[in-house]
């Protein structure tokens, strides 16, 4: 005969049945995340007012004409038929592009050999530290005063190459000289700030890398290039984008270089230092055509982005470097020394 158990004690249904009542947030659980987010909230605001604002306005204005007083006239993409027809617009991009390339390619490279000689054990390398760093805050518009003062004709640039038996060069004056000016300008700016840069990743290279070149007789070329260079791709991406937006960006020098010359704000002679956001300024805030210079501003940020792509592409977009014999080779060989 089957027992029956009192199932004395069981739970009942409505016992079985979850408490939905305790998963919900308690009274009040969501204020506590109020004062942070109002401790926050002014960065949003100012971003809002100054950030935000600004580039969706930009854009709208891109479609107008304006002359920031009288009344907006639409007329949609026309700034942007004008402006691809402007061939001062034009020359500015050659401009540009010719400053950027003689500005950006020596000064990454000069940059990557200071941070290499940097990391190595030299004497003072703090002190070198901060002097590559002072160009970088430095006010722009009291730097450009003096390099003013060091390629005019009877300046200091001219007064050393005639010292040596050179001829003196127009720097102010001819083509190539007034690019290679502002471009020296520009190295001289950035190419501390780079070199730190490329010292941090350097340094957080494994030791282990460099006493392998070491045991192998690697001198210092081949170390830089072989074991430094292809595991900086990531710094070198970040250093070669930022380089690029900055290149592309060039105004302060070429707008106080010339602005005391009777040749205007037009970047010199031939307008041979007119650069892009130089013709932008020029067209928006003295011209008073703002429309035209929002619209020449949103092509400028398409000719980053597309230099931005192409940089990031060419330093990261394969794994080739991955595997060059350099670094594996030289770690596979010390492996097996270590072995026997």
């Amino acid at each position: 005969m089957a027992t029956v158990l009192d199932p004395a004690g069981a739970p009942t249904a409505d016992e079985r049945r979850p408490d939905r009542r305790g998963t919900s947030a308690p009274p009040g659980g969501r204020r506590r995340f109020l004062p942070p987010l109002l401790a926050i909230s002014p960065f949003y605001v100012l971003f809002a007012v100054f950030g935000a604002f600004p580039v969706v306005f930009s854009m709208y204005l891109s479609f107008q004409d304006w002359d920031g007083i009288g009344d907006m006239r639409f007329v949609g993409l026309k700034q942007y038929g004008w402006l691809l027809q402007d061939t001062v617009f034009w020359h500015a991009v050659l401009n540009t592009f010719e400053i950027w390339f003689l500005s950006t390619v020596p000064m990454l490279f000069l940059a990557l050999v200071l941070a290499f000689l940097l990391h190595s054990q030299v004497r003072f390398a703090g002190a070198y530290r901060v002097a590559y760093f002072i160009p970088n805050v430095t006010s722009m518009v009291a730097m450009t005063i003096v390099f003013g003062s060091v390629f005019a004709q009877a300046g200091l640039a001219n007064a050393v190459l005639r010292a040596v038996g050179l001829d003196g060069i127009g720097w102010l004056s001819s083509e190539w000289g007034i690019k290679s000016s502002v471009s020296i300008m520009i190295i001289w700016r950035w190419v501390g700030y780079n070199a730190l840069i490329f010292l941090a990743g350097i340094q957080a290279i494994p030791t282990e890398h460099f006493e392998a070149a070491r045991v192998d007789g690697a001198n210092s070329r081949q170390t830089l290039f072989r074991v430094v260079v292809p595991q900086l791709r990531p710094v070198v991406l970040f250093a070669a984008v930022t380089s690029t937006i900055n290149g592309l960006q060039v105004f302060t020098e070429s707008q106080v270089l010339f602005q005391s010359t009777d040749v205007g704000t037009t970047g010199g002679p031939g307008q041979e230092g007119m650069t892009i956001v130089l013709y932008l300024w020029q067209k928006a805030f003295k011209e008073h055509q703002f429309g035209y210079g929002a619209a020449m501003g949103w092509l400028l940020f398409a000719i980053i982005a597309v230099f931005t792509i192409i940089n990031w592409r060419l330093v990261s977009g394969s794994d080739r470097d991955d595997r060059r014999p350099g670094i594996a080779g030289l770690l596979r060989r010390k492996g097996a020394r270590d072995g026997r």
